[in-house]
C-alpha cells in the first residue's frame, strides 16, 4: 500500500483514519525515509516535511500507536499528532462548519484501513455525514468518503476495503460521490479471500484502491494475487470506459482480472431483461416467517417448497431426502400470494461458498418433478427468472440456464461482483442474447445426453460469433 503512492516532494500531509497500532504509517514513513541508495527514482517520495494525522478510537491501541510513531521521533521533519477521537464526528464537524470544531489540513496523502461496519439509517454517524452530503451504509465508506473531502488537490488516497462497493444499490450514492470528486489510478485484487485473509472470516475479495483528488481519468492499473504473497502478481493497464462504463447508470465498477482484449463479451450479447420479456425476482418465501406453514415432506395440502438444496448438477432432486430443509409448503390463502403456478422456471443459488469455482450456478425448474401439484414454492436463497409470476417457454428456460451455466458469464460477473452472493439486482443488469438465441440454445440443449462446461462454453462460443 505504501509502494502505490507516485513520486512526490514538497511537504507532506498524512491522515491514517483507523490507525489501530500505526502499520500503515510506519510503512508510508519507512518508504518515505529510506536512504536515497535504497530506493529507486520512480520510488521516491522527497518530502521536506511530514505532518502526520492519525486517528484511533480504541483506547487499547493508543499506546502502541504513540509507540510505532515514536521510533520515527529522532527525525526532525517528521511530526505526529494522535487523536484519540472519532473520526467520523471530528471530520464532519470539521467539514459542516462546526466553529468548536478541531481544525483539520487537507491532506495531501491518506493511507487507511478503515472499520468495517453497517451504519444505521438513523444513527448519529449516518446523521453526521448526511450534514456533509455523503450517503453511505457502512463505516468503511464513510472513512474513504470523508477522506476524499479532506483531500487537497491531486491529493493521494489508498485505502484497503471490502469490494461490496463496487456494485448495488445501497452503495451507489458512495460510488457517486467518489467518482465525481477522485479518478481511479490503481486497483489491487486478491483473487482468494481464503489465503490473503486467512485469519479472518472474509466473505468477499478486499481491493487496494488509489484514488486521485481531481485530475484527468486515464488507464486505470489492475493487479491481482492470489494472496498477499505476491508471487504471482499481474498487472494490466484498462480504459477507464471498461471500469465504469458510460451507460451504467449505476456506476458499477467493474474490476478485470485478465487482459483487456479477453474481457469483452461478444457484441451480439446486449439485450437486457426487459427487452427479452423476462423478469428475475428473489424467492418470496421467508421460510423463518412463514415457518408454520411449512412441511419436511409433501403431503395432502401442500405444494413443493424449493431451496438450493434441491438443486444439483444432475437436475432437480425433490423431495430431498434426510434434509434439513422443509420440502413442502402448505397451499392455502395465507400462503397464496407467496406461491408462483406451476411451470419452467430459471433458478439461480443466492450464495455460494467461499472457495466454489463459479459464482452463478443455474437449474431448470422442470414441471414434470412435481407430479400434478398447482403451484411452486421459491425459498429466499434462490432467484428466479419468469414471465410475469408465470413459467417460461420449455426451450427459454434450458436456454438461459445455459447461457448463465457459461464460463463467459461466470468470468464477466465476477469483473463487477467480490459478493460471494448472487443478487436478483446483480442478474439485471447482464446482458443476454436475443430470445430467440436462447431459445435456439436451449432446444440444442434438450437434446443432448449431459452437458459438460466445456460443450457448454463452446457451444455458446459457435452460437453468439
Amino acid at each position: 500500500m505504501a509502494n502505490m503512492f507516485p513520486p512526490a516532494n514538497g511537504n507532506c500531509q498524512l491522515l491514517d483514519a483507523g490507525a489501530g497500532i500505526g502499520s500503515l504509517t510506519a510503512a508510508f514513513l519507512d518508504r518515505a525515509t529510506a536512504p536515497k541508495e535504497n530506493r529507486a527514482p520512480s520510488q521516491d517520495l522527497n518530502f521536506q516535511q511530514i505532518k502526520i494525522d492519525a486517528f484511533e478510537i480504541d483506547d487499547t491501541l493508543c499506546p502502541y500507536l504513540t509507540a510505532t510513531l515514536a521510533k520515527y521521533s529522532d527525525t526532525h521533519q517528521i511530526t505526529p499528532t494522535i487523536y484519540s477521537t472519532d473520526f467520523i464526528h471530528a471530520a464532519t464537524d470539521w467539514l459542516s462548519g462546526n466553529l468548536f470544531a478541531t481544525p483539520l489540513p487537507l491532506y495531501t496523502h491518506a493511507i487507511l484501513n478503515p472499520p468495517y461496519k453497517k451504519i444505521n439509517s438513523n444513527s448519529a454517524h449516518r446523521l453526521a455525514l448526511r450534514r456533509t452530503g455523503i450517503e453511505t451504509v457502512n463505516l468503511y465508506s464513510a472513512f474513504i468518503a470523508l477522506a476524499v473531502a479532506l483531500a487537497a488537490p491531486s491529493g493521494q488516497i489508498v485505502a484497503i476495503i471490502p469490494r461490496s462497493f463496487c456494485n448495488g444499490p445501497y452503495y451507489r450514492p458512495f460510488r457517486e460521490f467518489i467518482l465525481e470528486r477522485t479518478v481511479i489510478r490503481h486497483m489491487h485484487l486478491f483473487q482468494s479471500r481464503s489465503k490473503a485473509f486467512k485469519d479472518d472470516n472474509v466473505l468477499q475479495e478486499n481491493i487496494i484502491i488509489r484514488l486521485e483528488r481531481g485530475g484527468q481519468q486515464g488507464l486505470v492499473k489492475i493487479t491481482t494475487s492470489i494472496d498477499d504473497t505476491f508471487t504471482d502478481m499481474t498487472t494490466h493497464q484498462h480504459p477507464f470506459e471498461q471500469i465504469v462504463s458510460p451507460q451504467d447508470p449505476e456506476r458499477f465498477i467493474h474490476v478485470p482480472t485478465t487482459a483487456p482484449s479477453s474481457q469483452e463479451v461478444s457484441t451480439t450479447i446486449h439485450y437486457s431483461l426487459a427487452d427479452l420479456g423476462i423478469k428475475v425476482s428473489t424467492g418470496p418465501v421467508v421460510d423463518f416467517r412463514l415457518k408454520k406453514y411449512l412441511c419436511d415432506m409433501p403431503t395432502t395440502g401442500t405444494v413443493p417448497l424449493l431451496y438450493p438444496v434441491h438443486f444439483n448438477s444432475s437436475g432437480t432432486i425433490w423431495p430431498a431426502i434426510g434434509s434439513k430443509k422443509p420440502n413442502a409448503i402448505q397451499h392455502n390463502v395465507n400462503t397464496e400470494k407467496w406461491l408462483y403456478p406451476i411451470g419452467f422456471y430459471c433458478v439461480v443459488r443466492r450464495f455460494s461458498s467461499k472457495e466454489e469455482k463459479r459464482r452463478i450456478i443455474a437449474s431448470v425448474v422442470d414441471p414434470a418433478t412435481f407430479s400434478d401439484s398447482p403451484m411452486l414454492g421459491f425459498e429466499n436463497h434462490l432467484n428466479l427468472f419468469h414471465e410475469n409470476k408465470h413459467g417460461l417457454p420449455e426451450a427459454l428456460a434450458h436456454g438461459l440456464t445455459m447461457f448463465l451455466n457459461s464460463t463467459n458469464i461466470d468470468e464477466h460477473f465476477r469483473r463487477f461482483s467480490g459478493h460471494t452472493q448472487v443478487n436478483a439486482t446483480d442478474l439485471k443488469m447482464i446482458k443476454y442474447p436475443s430470445r430467440e438465441t436462447l431459445i435456439e440454445l436451449g432446444l440444442w440443449a434438450m437434446q443432448q445426453q449431459k452437458l459438460t462446461q466445456e460443450i457448454i462454453d463452446e457451444k455458446l462460443g459457435a452460437i453468439i460469433a
